[in-house]
């Protein structure tokens, strides 16, 4: 069922429980806490993370994040509803793949919302399969902005992302500008926008991705300025 506050957002698409954490690190969590009594603060800090989890706590169990046609809603703790519209919202994203000496150990996620008027929201791996909602949010943005800031550009506008700013003759940094045909490649490369410029084997500028804004959103504005349409290299 839809939370109270979302009545704009057209069709609810989809919903995203709390992941419950695993059999092995819940006992572990309780077995620390348990051995740890001997040291209060840490016994209590253990059986503190153990207790905040979606598998011990009623509040936390019930938070869900929602999918609209037209923006999502993320229904909190104490049951307080945050909504972002498509054709509004800001996201910045972060991926880390984390590891321990050399082995894969997980990804962590953190996607960090904005609304025009400044009101920010975190939506992390806490809850389930963030590899379909985060690219969800970056898509459905896309899809949703994507035509005015064509038009924007059309009309002579200069678009800013992060330290990038892009315009119909090319895109700038702190350092400098390019026009579009100087542009070889545009490219995500371990977590970095790279931009390479004809016949330099060097990066002609690069910028962590977690610094762009609407990241997918930029990607699409620049295959649509270069080529017309999706780039065919993808």
């Amino acid at each position: 069922m839809a939370p109270p506050g979302t009545e704009g957002l057209g069709q609810l698409r989809e919903t995203f429980l709390p992941k419950r954490i695993g059999t092995v690190r819940m006992v572990g969590l309780l077995f620390m806490g348990t051995v740890s009594l001997i040291i209060p603060p840490l016994g209590a800090y253990f059986f503190w993370l153990a207790f905040k989890t979606p598998n011990l706590s009623r509040k936390q169990a019930a938070r869900r994040l929602h999918l609209f046609e037209h923006g999502l809603a993320e229904v909190g703790k104490n049951g307080e509803v945050s909504v972002f519209r498509w054709d509004s919202m800001t996201v910045l994203q972060e991926i880390t793949e984390r590891y321990a000496n050399g082995i894969y150990v997980g990804t962590t996620y953190v996607y960090t919302l904005y609304r025009e008027h400044g009101t920010t929201l975190k939506v992390t791996d806490f809850y389930a399969q963030p590899e379909r909602w985060g690219p969800a949010f970056q898509e459905e943005i896309t899809r949703a902005q994507l035509p005015r800031l064509l038009a924007g550009l059309e009309q002579g506008q200069t678009l800013t992302y992060g330290g990038l700013s892009v315009n119909l003759n090319g895109v700038a940094t702190a350092k400098g500008s390019l026009t579009w045909p100087e542009i070889e490649k545009v490219e995500i490369s371990q977590g970095t926008l790279v931009l390479r410029k004809h016949g330099k084997k060097l990066f002609w500028a690069r910028m962590p991705v977690k610094e762009i804004p609407n990241l997918f959103l930029f990607l699409a504005l620049v295959d649509q300025v270069r080529y017309g349409g999706p780039r065919q290299d993808a």
